[in-house]
């Protein structure tokens, strides 16, 4: 029997099962693909029939974690693998894309470099991403106010996502807060490559008495656009972790940028008062 004889006996097969052949139409439109990691998994009811069905959304609701998400037979269902698969890719852009100039440009910022040369190097030498370089000291002083009470600046982390996410609603909001008690600030620039430490380098470089830097933090499956405040006063190289105090989760689904500014700008007056940071700050 060769070939098509084959097919033939399938298809006569198929026909006497069925009925006949029924069309098959395309499972996507034509198009863009939607998606996946743009839907809100908390307002999504996951679970078939389930018991209480409002009880189960309001406990979603106040939780980025998956639950819920049933399965076929033992294993995940479809639509849930693709969705840690894009969640996962969310992750990954986060921590593997750059910054824009252009967006650096439109938030006022300029930019300098730690020691890392590349995002490769930055991933796997941490140190290097705590420390600048001689012409980096330099161009700071060239560039910035000295000796700023509050020093603000702007740094990639672990995920270029969060800072322009995030950025153009807390930077103003840090910085009107500041003016508005009266408290004088620095220039504002953005460190590429750099890890929480650098900060001590830009306090050491600018003489600032409170320090603070902006900074992605590493994304997980929840959301890749999560940044912290860590803040220091009298930051110095090798200043141990319990001096710093940070303001964390700061996200639309977390902290609103906005109402993070004027927070942080309210610890950092509290600084300025108590001449303290970190475990020694009295909130």
């Amino acid at each position: 029997m060769n070939t098509e004889q084959l097919t033939e006996l399938i298809r006569k097969a198929v026909q006497e099962v069925t009925g006949g052949i029924p069309s098959v139409s395309p499972a996507v439109d034509p198009g863009e693909v939607p998606d996946l990691s743009k839907v809100d998994l908390r307002a999504e009811l996951a679970v078939p029939d389930p018991a209480n069905a409002e009880e189960y959304l309001n406990m979603k609701a106040r939780t980025p974690a998956r639950l819920g998400v049933w399965r076929a037979g033992p294993r995940y269902r479809t639509k849930t693998y693709l969705r840690f698969r894009a969640d996962h890719a969310v992750a990954m852009d986060a921590v593997f894309t750059d910054v824009p100039e252009d967006f650096l440009a439109a938030n006022g910022l300029f930019q300098v470099t730690t020691r890392c040369t590349s995002k490769d190097e930055f991933l796997t030498r941490p140190d290097l991403g705590r420390l600048l370089d001689p012409d980096t000291v330099a161009a700071l002083k060239s560039k910035c106010k000295a000796n700023p009470q509050v020093q603000v600046y702007v740094s990639d982390g672990l995920s270029s996502t969060a800072v322009e996410a995030n950025i153009p609603d807390l930077l103003p909001a840090l910085l009107q807060g500041l003016k508005s008690q009266h408290i004088e600030a620095g220039t504002p620039f953005y460190v590429k490559y750099g890890r929480v430490g650098a900060m001590d380098e830009v306090a050491k470089a600018l003489g600032s008495e409170v320090t603070i830097v902006l900074l992605g933090e590493r994304p997980g499956l929840a959301t890749g656009e999560s940044l912290s405040a860590y803040m220091t006063y009298r930051g110095y190289p090798g200043m141990p972790e319990a001096g710093r105090t940070v303001v964390s989760n700061i996200y639309q689904g977390g902290t609103n940028p906005a109402e993070a500014g004027a927070h942080i700008a309210s610890i950092a007056k509290k600084m300025l008062e108590q001449k303290a940071s970190g475990v020694d700050l009295k909130m």
